[in-house]
Formats: structure tokens, C-alpha cells, sequence
């Protein structure tokens, strides 16, 4: 056969293919008329245009949907609906302080019944009267995120529970008062979109979008104190707990510190907002995501040719008619997390829902309980069982099955799809050993949770020159662990949850950036624990993409 005439044949099959695709969206869409009106025809297939064009897409890129809002997707297709209702429930009567679903042993909850269990890595105040001046300012302000964009999070979780979707999760190990800005957001929601673009291209599902944003400011510490040259001062836990200089002025806890967080936090989030439905995320400037010091990389060469592929699906579209200037594809859902630490911040935000009666903490989309504050009968744990919002926590090694069985029936007593989410931060070896025992038990017990990876957390190193560390090597070890244990159990890998950032930072060493112990000091730049730059943070995207690709039966990027 002719060079040309194989050309011509397999563009063709391409066409035909997306055709027959098209043909096959459309009638599912269509609702039944009421008219027999060729006119009544016509215009119900075009209203339906718009909405179908993102299913079509979806096929196209192997799974864009990803980047078009759940309110404007129709309810078959890409993106199949959840019939489990679990962001509904049963309303709790106005005014009441019980918790919905209650606790599997019958306990009272209200948002102030942590005070009862021992609350561990809390910061102790000086002035009693500083703190509650505090707590009443910020139990005075306006809620940061809002009941339904916490269930719409819960439903996309719920889905991804069930294996269909994945969830990316990352950001800053701590955000800072004096590193807020708004380009410093920018960046990292551009690497974010980066890395859900290509992690979409390669599972052919939904990508969950959520950024350790807008809230993640309190960290733990292994010592309620630091010693530097004979002087003892408290340990910096964050920017709303006390400042990181190394003075005695700095390091007094400031329970002020919490309402400053909230207005940073505040305007983070207006910014989210903006970028994420004002047309900073429309997928045709898809080739604008990339950053200055990742387009000259080869993640940065290959993600420019993956969002090749993706401007050709596009102008296919155009070409049939579709119109893909509408807001299906200029929007994305995008939430944030944070780690549930700081409890007397999280209480002043805890609100009721006047629509179901639930307790939200209204700090976030989403919360999660760290590895040091999960003791079962720990202040943390109490304070999240209570509350509406999707919830997770992190797990090591330590963690045995019947200790995780306890966790989840505690976080999720109703055993709610999408309600728990558990992070696994182990290292590579430790995982291999230790993942599969959790993976049959939770699957013994018929519980419904998403697994998560967070292979950056169980890696961490000092180098030779005292900074902090991680291999990236290690990283992507940990995370082909994650990825071959559920392939043998038969589970799905349902997300990565990293410490990020948009900047070129020098911070965690190896992958393409070839960063090393002795480049370390170029740009090390965190408060609190080593990132991923941009490119290291690409690189894992595209293998987790092709991981996923390789469980679906798709060929390789």
C-alpha cells in the first residue's frame, strides 16, 4: 500500500471512529420529545450540543472530562452517575448538636467534644483571653467553602471509591504569610492542571482535582521544643501557630496567628475561584499551563506534545459543529484540603447546614487526620466523626489491619462511599509488605474508601550539607508499589496526594530537574518540608499515566 494511502486510510478509521462515538453520545442525551415538530427536533439536539461535546472530548483525550464541571455534564456518559445519594441524607433537626450519621457507639457529638479526649500536637497558649478574643472573632466570619461544593466533592469521591476516577491531591508541605502571592497560587494551580491533564490523557477517567491550598499552614512536630547552640524555645508548628524565626517574641504561640490564616486563606481561595472559572483554565490555553523552567525539560517536551493531541481533538469538534467556547470547557471543579490539626480553628468554622442539618467545617472542601493524631480515641478522630465533610487519614507501617478496620468504622460508620479516604505513606519496601494485608481486610469488611498514595512523606532524608530531603527515585518507587499491590489485590489505586509547588525550587533531589545534595542550597526555599518542583511534579504525572494506561489496556503514550 502507498506511504499516502495509508495515511489517508488511517485518518479516515480515526474519523469514523470519533463519528461513530458522537453518534453514540447523542441519542443517550436526548431526551424524549414531546413534539413532533421537526423544528422541536432540531433544537433539542443543539441545546444538547454543548453538553455532549464534553463526552465526545472525553473519548477524544481518553477521559477530559476531568475538565468540565459536574453541573454541566449530562447524567450519562462520561462521567456515570452515582445512584448511592451520598452527599444526601436524612435531615438532623434544626438547631440540634447530634451528629449525622452518629458514632457506631451510640456518643454524643457536637463541634465540642474533642475538649473531652486527649488532643495531641496542639500549641499551648499563654493568655486564655487571647485565645477566646480569637475563637469569637472567627466564630463571627463568613464560612470559606460552602456545604454543596463540599457534596459535590463527596459524589466525585464516591465515584472514585467505586473505581471510577482518580483523585490528585497537592500543594505546599506549609503555607506562609510571607510567601503569599498571588503568582505563587498561580504556579501551583498551572502544575496542578498540568499533571491532571496528563493524568486524564492516561487513566481515561475523571481526575479529582484538590490543592493542599488555603488552609495547610499548622504542621506537626516530633518535639514540643527546639535546642539551637544551648537556647530552648518552642518548636515553629506553622504560620497560624507562631512565626519560624528563632527568637522568644517569634516563637510565642499567638492564637491571633488563626485569624490572619483565615483572611489569607480567604483570599486564596477568591483566587482559586477566579482561576478556575474565569478562563485561566480554559483547556484551549492548555499549552499556556506550562511554566517557563519546565518548558525546556523533556516532561516539559513531552506534555507539549500531549496537549498536541489534545488541540487536534479540539479542532475536530469545531470542525463538526461543537462549540468549545462555552463553559464545559472553560471551568474546572477544583477544591481544597488540609490537614485537621489545629482544633480550636476548625471548631470556630464548624457550621450547620440549613438545608440537611449537617455539621460542616467550613476551613475546607476536604480534611484529613495525620499520622501522629489518629489514636482512636484521640481528640482529632472525635472532632472528624462528627462532621460532613470527605474525610482521610494517613497511615505508615504502624498501622495494622484491625487498628485500620477500627479507624474506618469510627471516620465512616455508615460506610458511606467516598466518606473516607486512606493515605498510605510507607516507603516502597515497607509498602510491599505490609499495603496487602490492609487491601483484605478493608476488602474482608465490605468497607468503601479510596486509597491514596502519598509516596513522598515516608521518604525523607537529611543530606550532607543538613538540609532536608527527598530522592525523587524513591518517590517513584514508592509509587510503583502503590500501583503493583493493587493490581495484585484486585483494588483501585485511587489517587496521589504530593507536597508541590509551581516554583523551581531545588528541594527534593534526582528526576529530570537533576537536582543533588550539592544543588540543594540554590534554591531551597520551603518553611517546613522538602517539594517536587514543577518538572519533578510532571514527571510523576506521567508515569502515574502510564500506569494507568497499562491497567486499562490503552497502548503507550
Amino acid at each position: 500500500m502507498a506511504p499516502a494511502t495509508a495515511t489517508q486510510n488511517a485518518t479516515t478509521k480515526k474519523i469514523h471512529r470519533r463519528l461513530r462515538l458522537l453518534r453514540s453520545i447523542l441519542p443517550s442525551a436526548v431526551p424524549p420529545s414531546t413534539s413532533s415538530s421537526k423544528h422541536h427536533r432540531h433544537r433539542e439536539t443543539m441545546r444538547l450540543s454543548a453538553s455532549s461535546a464534553a463526552a465526545l472530548l472525553a473519548a477524544c483525550l481518553g477521559g477530559g472530562a476531568a475538565f468540565t464541571p459536574s453541573s454541566l455534564l449530562p447524567s450519562s456518559g462520561v462521567r456515570p452517575s452515582t445512584d448511592l445519594g451520598v452527599a444526601s441524607a436524612p435531615n438532623v433537626p434544626s438547631g440540634s448538636t447530634a451528629s449525622f450519621p452518629p458514632g457506631g457507639d451510640g456518643r454524643a457529638w457536637s463541634p465540642s467534644s474533642w475538649k473531652d479526649s486527649v488532643a495531641k500536637q496542639m500549641p499551648a497558649y499563654e493568655s486564655q483571653a487571647e485565645l477566646d478574643e480569637a475563637i469569637a472573632t472567627l466564630d463571627r466570619v463568613a464560612p470559606l467553602v460552602f456545604a454543596g461544593e463540599v457534596r459535590s466533592l463527596h459524589e466525585k469521591l464516591a465515584r472514585v471509591s467505586q473505581g471510577q476516577g482518580f483523585v490528585l491531591m497537592g500543594g505546599d508541605c506549609a503555607e506562609s504569610f510571607k510567601e503569599f502571592h498571588v503568582n505563587h497560587i498561580r504556579d501551583t494551580f498551572r502544575v496542578i492542571m498540568q499533571m491532571a491533564l496528563v493524568m486524564t490523557f492516561g487513566s481515561a477517567m475523571p481526575v479529582v482535582k484538590i490543592g493542599r491550598m488555603a488552609g495547610q499552614f499548622a504542621k506537626p512536630r516530633s518535639a514540643p521544643d527546639e535546642v539551637v547552640d544551648g537556647v530552648s524555645l518552642p518548636s515553629y508548628r506553622g504560620d497560624n501557630v507562631n512565626k519560624e524565626e528563632f527568637t522568644p517574641e517569634a516563637r510565642r504561640n499567638d492564637p491571633h496567628l488563626m485569624v490572619d490564616a483565615y483572611h489569607q486563606s480567604a483570599q486564596t481561595l477568591n483566587i482559586l475561584r477566579a482561576f478556575s472559572t474565569g478562563g485561566f483554565a480554559d483547556i484551549s490555553r492548555l499549552h499556556a499551563w506550562n511554566l517557563d523552567f519546565v518548558e525546556d525539560t523533556d516532561e516539559g517536551s513531552r506534555y507539549r506534545k500531549l496537549a498536541a493531541k489534545v488541540d487536534e481533538s479540539l479542532r475536530f469538534m469545531k470542525a463538526i459543529g461543537i462549540d468549545t467556547s462555552g463553559p464545559e470547557f472553560s471551568s474546572v471543579d477544583f477544591y481544597t484540603a488540609h490537614e485537621c490539626l489545629l482544633l480550636p480553628y476548625e471548631q470556630a468554622l464548624t457550621r450547620q447546614d440549613s438545608t440537611t442539618g449537617k455539621w460542616y467545617d467550613c476551613s475546607s472542601h476536604m480534611l484529613w487526620v495525620g499520622e501522629r493524631t489518629r489514636d482512636l480515641d484521640g481528640a482529632h478522630l472525635e472532632f472528624t466523626r462528627g462532621i460532613g465533610n470527605p474525610l482521610g487519614v494517613k497511615i505508615s507501617d504502624k498501622c495494622t489491619p484491625d487498628e485500620l478496620l477500627r479507624i474506618i468504622d469510627t471516620m465512616n460508620p455508615q460506610n458511606v462511599p467516598g466518606k473516607l479516604s486512606i493515605v498510605v505513606r510507607m516507603g516502597a519496601d515497607k509498602l510491599r509488605k505490609n499495603l496487602p494485608g490492609l487491601i483484605r481486610a478493608v476488602q474482608r469488611e465490605g468497607k468503601a474508601v479510596v486509597w491514596i498514595s502519598d509516596p513522598v512523606h515516608g521518604n525523607t532524608r537529611k543530606a550532607e550539607g543538613g538540609f532536608k530531603t527527598r530522592d525523587f527515585d524513591n518517590i517513584r518507587a514508592e509509587l510503583r508499589a502503590f500501583f503493583d499491590v493493587h493490581d495484585e489485590m484486585g483494588s483501585h489505586p485511587g489517587g496521589v496526594h504530593v507536597e508541590m509547588t509551581g516554583e523551581d525550587v531545588t528541594e527534593c533531589t534526582g528526576g529530570v530537574s537533576d537536582v543533588t545534595d550539592d544543588t540543594l542550597k540554590h534554591r531551597y526555599n520551603t518553611a517546613c518540608d522538602p517539594r517536587l518542583n514543577g518538572s519533578q511534579a510532571l514527571e510523576l504525572a506521567f508515569l502515574i499515566a502510564e500506569r494507568m494506561r497499562l491497567r486499562t489496556g490503552l497502548p503507550p503514550l
